[in-house]
């Protein structure tokens, strides 16, 4: 991401595609819903929220720093909860506000991972997609 300017991080390479910083941000969004879930039980956003895919234009009245910054910082967020917990917190249960009902925090843990994984190569199709065009 370092490699990536600002202006970049808005282009979507191509219409079915989203932009680097609306994935960012929408990891960042499920982050946020995961930090409270781990913190509360029970999480707060759902799928359907406008947040979830926020626009590229919308996204663009912030600066991308702001952008990646936030998602870093939720990361950091989540990874310091984890640190307090111990393994035995595996098996506890939280509430799915989208499912509306009980799962363990193991299975939103490997949600969240696959969740990750899966955005993660999806960046690395639009950064390149975006070099190619630019060369």
């Amino acid at each position: 991401m370092n490699k990536l300017s600002a202006e970049d991080a808005f282009v979507r390479p191509l219409k079915k595609l989203n932009s680097v910083a609306q994935i960012i941000a929408h990891l960042t969004f499920w982050n946020r819903d995961l930090i409270t879930k781990l913190n509360t039980g029970k999480g707060v956003f759902l799928e359907s929220d406008k947040e979830n895919w926020n626009s590229t234009e919308e996204l663009q009245k912030q600066e991308w720093s702001t952008i990646y910054i936030n998602y870093q910082l939720s990361l950091v967020e989540v990874i310091k909860i984890l640190n307090s917990k111990d393994d035995t917190f595996l098996k506890q249960v939280y509430y799915n506000q989208d499912f509306k009902q009980h799962f363990t925090y193991e299975f939103v843990l490997n949600g969240a991972l696959h969740h990750h994984l899966y955005h993660l190569g999806q960046l690395g199709i639009v950064i390149k997609l975006i070099q190619l065009k630019q060369n």
